[in-house]
């Protein structure tokens, strides 16, 4: 894996956050909710670095200063979607961009599911916040179980094709979540000197997810070789 940033990240324990582009405002705000609240407890939290669900996962994570993972579908120094420069630097700084393509790779539309095997392999869990019937996502969950992983699934309206996918996991057998205190509660006893303790019954805020601005593209320094 080539990458930008800590790797000593990836030796925290891991939680992946994936979920619909074209998403609602109440899984924008949810999937910012289990972001902030993985990051305030040292989980790292990993996802694609798309629009939608993983922008907020990442976003609410940073906001924190928790530990986020981006992996990409192209060569580090690029950046697809182009309108997530700015989250791209931010993680660069604060966390770890990750890819399995050398540099000057572009982003091809089967790449996408080749690396959900990535995002899913470094985590202890998969949590998918949205996602539609014929979602990436569900690839992303599928990989989880051939992995070992948890898969865990936030509820969503009935009716509403983008909550589909998700809801046909829960039906499926996969843990049911409302905030990021049901993930912690599963971890937390198991891996005490990597997860902090929990707070009794702590609050969990929905803020509103916030739109990434798009910002003219800066030369990325040469990623390094992860061996």
């Amino acid at each position: 894996l080539y990458y930008i940033g800590d790797p000593k990240l990836l030796e925290e324990k891991c939680v992946s956050i994936v979920g619909s582009r074209k998403t609602n405002q109440y899984g924008r705000s949810t999937a910012y909710s289990f972001g902030k609240a993985l990051g305030q407890r040292g989980i790292t939290v990993v996802s694609g670095m798309a629009v939608g669900i993983d922008t907020c996962a990442h976003e609410g994570a940073l906001q924190e200063k928790g530990n986020t993972a981006a992996v990409l579908a192209c060569g580090l120094d690029l950046c697809y979607p182009p309108r997530n420069r700015e989250l791209k630097e931010k993680i660069e700084s604060a966390g770890i961009v990750l890819s399995e393509y050398p540099p000057g790779t572009a982003a091809q539309r089967y790449y996408f599911p080749q690396r959900n095997r990535i995002m899913s392999g470094l985590a202890l869990g998969v949590l998918v916040v949205e996602a539609a019937k014929q979602s990436g996502s569900l690839i992303t969950a599928g990989l989880a179980l051939e992995q070992g992983r948890d898969v865990f699934a936030v509820p969503g309206n009935i009716g509403i094709p983008s909550c589909e996918g998700s809801n046909q996991l829960l039906q499926e057998g996969a843990m049911l979540v409302m905030n990021g205190w049901d993930i912690m509660r599963e971890y937390a006893p198991r891996y005490r000197s990597r997860v902090h303790e929990l707070d009794e019954e702590a609050p969990v805020e929905l803020p509103q997810a916030q739109e990434v601005e798009l910002k003219v593209a800066t030369p990325v320094s040469a990623p390094k070789r992860h061996k």
